[in-house]
């Protein structure tokens, strides 16, 4: 996909962290949870949120490389986690092709797996997300950006 093809849904820490709530509220009554398995990077700030929100106190995570810079890659596990997952809740920032999900799924097909956002190609890896949005569209979130000027998109060229 060209640069001028992709679509960008940027995200503001304030936006990230109503959205954040607003998981918080759909999990609350799903509980009572163990614990969080945060993937890293991507879900350290959104299951800090939900901790918060659950009063949940024990916080692990599950560490997988996938992305180089705006390009995904085949998936490496850095560190991993023992057991099913049995009341355990997985947390996310964005589910995308679903190929992380999977892998973390398989390490703890017990857990109740979590995220902010969720494209088509991956819904089906999780069981509860807050906002979907297009397969075409990258998700520029708060940590990944710096202010700077943007071309209208009427004058961007067409590729």
């Amino acid at each position: 996909m060209s640069e001028a093809e992709r679509k960008y849904f940027p995200v503001s820490w304030e936006e990230l962290h109503r959205d954040a709530k607003a998981l918080s509220w759909r999990l609350a009554g799903l509980g009572p949870w163990k614990g969080i398995v945060a993937i890293a990077r991507g879900g350290l700030v959104p299951a800090h949120i939900l901790a918060r929100e659950l009063d949940i106190r024990l916080i692990d995570t599950v560490c997988i490389a996938s992305y180089d810079d705006e390009t995904q890659r085949e998936p490496h596990v850095l560190k991993d986690i023992e057991g099913r997952g049995k009341g355990w809740l997985i947390v996310d920032d964005l589910v995308d092709t679903g190929q992380t999900g999977r892998i973390v799924r398989d390490m703890l097909p017990d857990a109740h797996f979590a995220t902010v956002y969720a494209k088509p190609a991956g819904r089906a890896v999780v069981d509860t997300f807050i906002t979907e949005v297009s397969q075409d569209t990258w998700i520029l979130f708060p940590w990944d950006v710096e202010p700077r000027y943007a071309q209208p998109i009427a004058v961007r060229p067409r590729g």
